[in-house]
């Protein structure tokens, strides 16, 4: 099987899979109603409440929030991939199933801030140049980093380094597809998603027909877009080309 035949049946299988799925699961669109609503309160709640000596807990607590969300839909997504069905007790139990590990992620990620600011110091004060830069390799290297955690049984740090090595072994039939997508995506709705951890997409708090329209025409793009990312990374991380040589019923 040469490498365009193995791409062609890899994402001929991983969209049917999809497809099949989003269809029985479409209801997690509507998780986005939730996350807004719980961003809303969390931010009344730190803004007014942790004023003066409190003002220190802020980050943490908002980033402890913004990880259970993201722990949240991944259980979600963990269970559409493998299960194809999400219940009521996924979405309940979803906001602690990944919390530690998403916020040791979030901790790295403010480590590797606090770093660069240093140096920054030391070499002209080009903090915001070298955040830039660290992000789009991260966005880049580690872009299977939320499928590596719903989907493998690996601390934050060895979550890292396992989506580096599966986007360095897989990073053709991984790219491929999701810059397609993401593409569609932004014609569609002028959205850019270069977070790795975006659960939703942004409400503008317009409730007129059409933008409510336009909003769950996206929101649902969204979400077929990371049901696609889940069965692709399945599909990639449990066999190697040269298994799916000998496996063609694999995309049957």
């Amino acid at each position: 099987m040469n490498l365009l035949e193995d791409m062609i049946l890899v994402q001929k299988n991983t969209l049917k899979k999809t497809i099949k799925s989003f269809g029985k699961n479409w209801i997690i669109i509507f998780t986005s109603i939730v996350y807004v609503l719980i961003n809303l309160v969390a931010a009344l709640f730190v803004g007014n409440l942790l004023r003066g000596p409190l003002s220190i807990l802020s980050g943490i607590i908002t980033a402890i929030i913004t990880s259970s969300l993201t722990s949240n839909y991944l259980y979600l997504l963990f269970n559409v991939i493998n299960y194809n069905k999400i219940t009521y007790n996924n979405f309940k139990d979803g906001f602690t199933q990944y919390l530690w590990k998403v916020y040791g992620i979030f901790f790295i990620a403010w480590i590797v801030t606090y770093v660069l600011s240093a140096i920054s110091r030391l070499f002209g004060n080009n903090l915001g140049i070298l955040i830039t830069l660290f992000s789009l390799a991260a966005v880049i290297l580690l872009n299977a980093l939320p499928e590596t955690l719903y989907q493998k049984y690996y601390s934050s740090s060895e979550s890292i380094q396992y989506a580096f090595e599966f986007i360095k072994e897989n990073w053709l039939n991984w790219f491929i597809p999701n810059v397609i997508l993401l593409l569609i995506l932004y014609l569609i709705t002028g959205r850019l998603i270069l977070n790795m951890f975006t659960t939703h997409l942004s409400f503008n708090m317009n409730f007129d027909i059409g933008s409510m329209i336009r909003y769950l025409i996206g929101q649902s793009l969204f979400s077929f877009v990371m049901i696609y990312r889940g069965h692709l990374f399945k599909l990639l991380s449990t066999s190697t080309r040269r298994k799916r040589m000998y496996m063609k019923k694999l995309y049957d």
